[in-house]
């Protein structure tokens, strides 16, 4: 979680409409890309404007971007006190052996959200590779203003040997209107992930030079 901040990726969101028929009948893309700016801020710029042919709502940019309060690290060292873990077996994703643990968060607050679902651990490394379900507070589930969306498939990539970060996320839901109940996906992909550049170190102040003088300087101390 500590390294994450470190590094740069491209974020590909995706939101699908289907149709009676169960095919996509509609659809949102937004690209973007978390780089460094020349004044050494990390920032999230949009690289492909915003597309959209969806039917039923209009979404914007900004709403979008709501889906950051989704948190990306479940369980890291700090948390896991907070939560009820229970074993419930072993599995392979991707080829990857995994033990599968139910977790719960023992206390609600309304300023953190907190997983309610299962977990996969790699039981070499002991690192999360996937993680399935909903993020709650106090107040119920952590979801966007405008979008239906509330349970979560996550799955990890291993990058550069050593850090497991979310590659690929999915939710399934539907979009309760007046009239019509319309099923719709969201997909999120993370890829190019590369360190960012290091911050340039600060010019070194330049000393304000001497005043002129007539008197003979001082011999230094042998």
């Amino acid at each position: 979680m500590a390294a994450r901040p470190n590094y740069g990726y491209r974020k590909t969101i995706r939101i699908d409409e289907f149709g009676d028929d169960g095919k996509p009948a509609g659809q949102f893309l937004l690209v973007t890309e978390v780089t460094r700016a020349a004044n050494g801020q990390v920032i999230s710029k949009v690289v492909q404007k915003p597309q959209s042919t969806l039917h039923y709502f209009n979404l914007e940019t900004e709403d979008v971007k709501e889906l950051d309060r989704i948190p990306a690290f479940p369980l890291t060292s700090s948390q896991l006190a907070k939560y009820d873990l229970k074993y419930i077996g072993e599995e392979q994703v991707d080829e990857i052996d995994c033990y599968i643990f139910k977790v719960k968060p023992k206390v609600l607050d309304r300023t953190h959200a907190y997983l309610d679902g299962l977990v996969w651990v790699d039981t070499k490394y002991l690192e999360v590779v996937k993680t399935y379900g909903r993020w709650v507070n106090e107040l119920g589930d952590v979801r966007s203003a405008t979008l239906p969306f509330t349970l979560f498939e996550t799955y990890r990539e291993n990058v550069d040997g050593k850090y497991w970060f979310p590659n690929y996320e999915r939710s399934d839901d539907t979009l309760h209107l007046k009239d019509v109940s319309v099923p719709v996906r969201l997909v999120i992909k993370w890829t190019d992930f590369k360190p960012l550049p290091a911050m340039a170190a600060a010019p070194a102040a330049t000393p304000p030079s001497a005043p002129a003088t007539t008197q003979t300087p001082t011999k230094p101390p042998q």
